[in-house]
């Protein structure tokens, strides 16, 4: 009995490596991304991109471990949740009060220090913030709200 019923687990955990989630990745960038619509320093845009852009955009660098289920549905989860919140590939299609709210959340997180998830910073360490990064997402993100210029 107990060879049968690993058998049986063998056979499902084979089995749910042919179910994969749709990826989540668009290398193109849109015409909707806040790089697009906004002035985003070039050292804000590499932060965004290297902390940020994994769970809130439509383009993640996959690590090797997402191609192993339920690990995978799991991320896939994790990244429709956060793209529910912020997506900033089409930050661009926000109605300036939701676009003006999001900026505040975004500096709100980043100052406070709840994103990057640490979940996220466990497996992806180069994404922890430095109090430097943080302040400069920060700043970026209050001048855009407040309308104030934004150099390049």
């Amino acid at each position: 009995m107990m060879r049968k019923l690993l058998y049986a687990l063998g056979a499902l955990v084979i089995g749910i490596q042919f179910i994969r989630p749709t990826a989540n990745q668009n290398p193109e960038v849109a015409a909707t991304d806040i790089t697009q619509v906004y002035t985003v320093p070039a050292e804000v845009k590499g932060i965004l991109v290297q902390s940020c852009y994994d769970c809130h955009s439509n383009n993640t660098r996959y690590p090797w471990y997402a191609h192993i289920q339920p690990v995978g549905w799991w991320l896939s989860s994790h990244i429709e949740d956060g793209k529910k919140h912020l997506n900033f590939s089409e930050f661009g299609t926000y109605a300036a009060k939701k676009a003006n709210h999001k900026l505040e959340e975004v500096e709100e997180a980043v100052t406070d220090g709840w994103m990057p998830l640490d979940s996220y910073l466990w497996v992806h360490h180069e994404a922890r913030l430095t109090p430097e990064q943080a302040r400069a997402v920060a700043t970026w993100a209050r001048q855009l709200r407040a309308g104030e210029p934004i150099s390049e």
